[in-house]
């Protein structure tokens, strides 16, 4: 609570601003998050996804930082050490554009605790994505005491939730736009929604976080198992990005999608599926969504990822849960 309270200060006084978190730390934090984006304090907060206690669990649930999601900040979801590296960059560029604060979320121990090797921007480069602090200042004179947002009625609180929400639908758009210039200077891409094999294949597998890189590093073997498969993996959580997301499942082909979900909201089930389905709503020929449940941070392994398709291709169950494989 007192750790995100002085990113706030900073903030205010127009300070870059980050922080790192993780688990009970960040729902420690949740009162401050609301203040943070309420406030329109541009910063970038690290997030390593770790279970929520009872029990403790050091396990890699990402249901921390998805219980945030109504907080009103920009969410990314990285599935390696490069893209935590990244992120950060652009997440700061989404942030200061914006004026919205941005959660950069990666999986513990997968990605916390193992080693990749990761290209690391000079100081030139990224001063150059950036650009110089030019960030508005709330407080007039650094020194005195201030109230800032104090008390406000309900029409005036609508409007500025209603400008805040507007502001927070730019950010796909921003965030491709920054994009382009991202991959000027660091010859790297990236984009809402990164997908492979779609929309060709049958079957669709969603996933964010780490269990992208196990999807996509299987795909060869399943499609010569005679499994049309396909993978997207979500990097931008809110906003969520639909139109993205419904552009390589529209076309038909694709019959059934696996939303592998490393969370649970007890009684609706997985969030990202949740969203998925949402998302798909609309669609002439939407596919079937099912849910593979990996709340707790069980691990997605190749076996289980393979059983899973090949069960969802028998029964169409809408949950399968991992730890039954």
């Amino acid at each position: 609570h007192s750790a995100l309270a002085i990113c706030v200060g900073a903030a205010a006084a127009g300070a870059r601003t980050f922080s790192a978190t993780s688990s009970q730390g960040l729902a420690y934090m949740h009162e401050v998050l609301h203040w943070a984006s309420g406030g329109r304090f541009p910063m970038v907060l690290v997030n390593v996804n770790r279970a929520l206690g009872a029990p403790w669990s050091l396990e890699p649930d990402q249901g921390d930082s998805l219980n945030q999601r109504d907080t009103g900040w920009i969410q990314l979801y990285c599935s390696s050490a490069q893209e935590v590296f990244d992120f950060v960059l652009l997440g700061y560029a989404l942030s200061e554009q914006l004026l919205l604060p941005c959660l950069v979320s990666y999986d513990g121990f997968y990605i916390s605790h193992s080693c990749e090797a990761v290209e690391v921007a000079i100081r030139e480069q990224a001063a150059d994505f950036l650009g110089p602090k030019a960030l508005p200042a709330q407080l007039e004179e650094l020194g005195r005491a201030y109230n800032l947002h104090s008390i406000t009625g309900a029409a005036e609180l609508s409007k500025l939730i209603r400008e805040r929400h507007r502001d927070m639908q730019q950010a796909i758009s921003v965030f491709t736009e920054l994009n382009c210039r991202f991959q000027e200077i660091f010859g790297r891409s990236y984009s809402p929604v990164q997908a492979v094999g779609l929309p060709e294949a049958g079957m669709a597998v969603v996933t964010a976080g780490a269990c992208a890189e196990t999807v996509y590093s299987m795909l060869p073997d399943l499609n010569s198992l005679d499994l049309s498969v396909g993978a997207a993996a979500i990097k931008m959580f809110r906003p969520f990005p639909r139109d993205e997301l419904c552009k390589w499942l529209k076309n038909g082909r694709v019959k059934r999608v696996m939303v592998v979900d490393r969370n649970c909201s007890p009684g609706a089930g997985g969030i990202f599926t949740q969203e998925v389905r949402a998302a798909l709503s609309g669609l002439e020929n939407k596919p079937s969504v099912h849910s593979l449940m990996l709340a707790g941070g069980v691990d997605l392994t190749p076996a289980m990822l393979e059983q899973a398709l090949r069960q969802l291709g028998q029964d169409f169950r809408e949950e399968i849960w991992g730890v039954d494989l």
